[in-house]
């Protein structure tokens, strides 16, 4: 099955935007009378007919849809400091889309190297991410946040922080399956003393992620497939 992205998918005609008919006509070399798979990134997915293989603006009619597909039962939140080298960031949104998550938070931190991203590149590195791996739900990109904001914000669920010193408990052994959770990562010069004694005091639970030296956008994997495969 081949996917394609319309987040302003509505009614039962549309034409597609620019990108997506060049790749359904030109690329693919689809026709009038040929199926196609959408999502509008909310949970829905569709199945239209081709009407029009303008190769610019290519026309399409709903047949079928599903409401809610592949809904999960918990909440993930992955907030993680951006990587000096923004290809590894991009790596990890990507890996992290694939295997299953609902939220991003870039979160600068006081030994983070980089300080800003780039969103509408990060968005679209996820959005191919979603297309590829068959999802309905596009995740949500925060804007970066400092440290000592984000760890201030409301969370409803359990608060996870990861780091290279102390020896605390494995994640898989502290998360609750079926629970949202939030996990917080640092940077490659890890979080600084202060910032853990600082997530502590604000309900975050040191966790370990095995024996190994991670990397920050390993690390930050290892957590999101964690997470997930408590839950099935």
């Amino acid at each position: 099955m081949q996917l394609f992205y319309c987040p302003e998918l509505s009614g039962e005609f549309h034409t597609l935007n620019e990108e997506e008919s060049k790749h359904i006509v030109r690329v693919l070399r689809l026709e009038i009378g040929d199926h196609i798979h959408l999502t509008d990134g909310k949970g829905s997915l569709f199945q239209a007919e081709i009407t029009d293989d303008h190769p610019k603006r290519c026309s399409i009619q709903i047949i079928a849809s599903k409401t809610e597909y592949g809904k999960r039962n918990f909440h993930l939140h992955m907030a993680v400091a951006p990587t000096k080298n923004i290809s590894r960031y991009e790596w990890f949104l990507e890996k992290a889309t694939e295997i299953g998550i609902n939220k991003i938070t870039p979160v600068i931190c006081e030994h983070s190297e980089r300080k800003e991203v780039k969103i509408p590149r990060l968005e679209k590195v996820i959005i191919s991410a979603v297309k590829q791996s068959l999802k309905a739900y596009v995740p949500e990109l925060d804007e970066a946040t400092r440290f000592k904001d984000f760890i201030k914000q409301d969370f409803d669920g359990e608060k996870f922080i990861a780091y290279c010193e102390g020896n605390p408990k494995a994640l898989k052994d502290l998360y609750t399956s079926k629970t949202n959770a939030i996990i917080l990562i640092g940077p490659e010069g890890d979080l600084s003393p202060e910032e853990v004694k600082l997530a502590e005091e604000n309900g975050f639970v040191p966790v370990n992620l095995g024996t190994s030296r991670l990397r920050t956008e390993t690390a930050a994997i290892v957590a999101c497939h964690t997470i997930n495969l408590q839950n099935q």
